[in-house]
């Protein structure tokens, strides 16, 4: 695991009760399941998005998305960190 200094951005996974119906804990395994340099995975509370889960909020950037499935995760990785991941 990373040290906090070393991390330059986050990405939050919403894992509350409407998200997690939605599937939620399936895209935060697959984003954990990722090598992504620089970059720190985390689960989260609600990110006031009900409705529209699972939600992925990228920061510091504070890029959303919405309705995210696992098929979607490589695509969200090379849009967000092109050159910078190896997605297993």
């Amino acid at each position: 695991m990373m040290e906090n200094s070393q991390v330059e951005r986050r990405l939050l996974v919403c894992q509350n009760r409407t998200c997690r119906k939605q599937g939620s804990a399936k895209v935060l395994a697959a984003f954990e399941s990722s090598e992504v340099s620089n970059i720190q995975v985390e689960k989260s509370g609600c990110l006031g998005q009900c409705g529209n889960g699972p939600m992925v909020l990228i920061l510091p950037e504070e890029v959303w998305y919405s309705r995210v499935f696992p098929q979607q995760i490589s695509t969200i990785l090379e849009e967000n960190f092109l050159g910078r991941i190896t997605v297993k």
